[in-house]
């Protein structure tokens, strides 16, 4: 860092309209701010992309805080640190924090986390080894608590947390079947994640294709879709079957108004559909990242990253979350582990 560096911020300009587009964000520079005593300056290697982001963005404060308007983008980011007035870090230290959209942030070393390069590649503290991966075994072990020879469904399959949740549940025993939206993604969750099946909603007849696959009816379903697709699983329960509701990225936009009520399915079947939020979970993290990272260290744990460069193109990346576009965890990197901007 040189006396005439600036620090870029990608802020919210405005509240979406339905799903998040590039205009709602701006590009702006300012002065790299110096830390106070407790606080530690870092720059930003990898910036997560999440679909949270969207309610965050648009004001839903009854799950996450609303994003500031003009102020920076909020979301995961793993950095190294550059300046540190806290005991716990020093420079050269890669972290892991909510630091946002911006190539430098000042973090509070109370909420800061260190994370080990020699563990796995640091990416992979916003994936597998992060907030994702925490979501989907977390989520599917204390509420789908699924059992050898179970069924598991796994919706947006192919994405961050449904690609854990499936590896997850088939080293817990269980029959795996995920839902994803290409012929591509369909061979890369059986062929190189190991599930049993896998199903094209863009292709395939969903009806039919569960009506193969889970003869005996869906034991666990992990709820990432909500929408028609969720409706055919809904339709074919089996008795006490688990539901765990992650999200549903298809009504997350005003654009994707698609609900119908499941509530008889759910009653003759007599499921349970249990609500996950992570940040419930926190006293939880540290042992859900040893058991995955146990999983990762024997090739039980497998994550595809889609890499977009630049920071000033993570506006234009996050669509793709919405349109099926990224092809694994969708991550921006910012700069590289030295702290020289991407690309340079």
């Amino acid at each position: 860092m040189t006396e005439t560096d600036r620090n870029r911020q990608v802020v919210l300009k405005r509240r979406p309209e339905g799903r998040l587009r590039p205009e709602d964000f701006e590009l702006r520079e300012v002065d790299i701010a110096a830390p106070d005593d407790g606080q530690v300056l870092v720059r930003t290697i990898w910036l997560s992309l999440d679909p949270y982001l969207q309610l965050r963005a648009q004001g839903h404060e009854r799950y996450y805080p609303a994003v500031d308007l003009d102020a920076p983008m909020l979301g995961g980011a793993v950095s190294r640190v550059v300046e540190s007035r806290h005991p716990g870090f020093k420079p050269g230290d890669i972290v892991e924090d909510y630091t946002g959209w911006q190539d430098y942030a000042l973090a509070d070393g109370a909420t800061l986390r260190k994370v080990d390069p020699g563990l796995a590649p640091v990416s992979t503290a916003l994936s597998c080894l992060g907030m994702p991966g925490l979501t989907a075994y977390l989520a599917l072990v204390d509420l789908g608590k699924p059992e050898p020879g179970d069924c598991l469904v796994v919706g947006s399959a192919a994405g961050a947390v449904g690609a854990v949740v499936g590896q997850v549940g088939k080293a817990m025993g269980c029959h795996v079947v995920g839902i994803v939206g290409s012929p591509e993604k369909a061979g890369y969750i059986t062929d190189e994640l190991g599930f049993d099946a896998a199903i094209d909603h863009r292709q395939d007849n969903i009806a039919d294709a569960l009506d193969r696959l889970c003869p005996n009816g869906i034991n666990v379903y992990f709820e990432n879709l909500g929408g028609p697709i969720s409706e055919c699983a809904y339709e074919r329960m089996a008795h006490r079957a688990r539901v765990v509701v992650c999200g549903a990225i298809t009504e997350y936009s005003a654009e994707n108004p698609q609900m119908r009520s499941n509530l008889q399915n759910i009653l003759f079947s007599e499921a349970r559909v249990s609500g996950f939020n992570i940040f419930s979970y926190t006293d939880r993290f540290e042992d859900a990242r040893r058991r995955l990272a146990g999983l990762y260290a024997n090739g039980q744990l497998k994550m595809r990253e889609h890499v977009v460069d630049g920071l000033e193109n993570a506006a234009e990346a996050l669509p793709m979350l919405f349109e099926g576009g990224n092809f694994g965890k969708l991550l921006v990197r910012v700069s590289d582990e030295e702290g020289r901007g991407s690309g340079l």
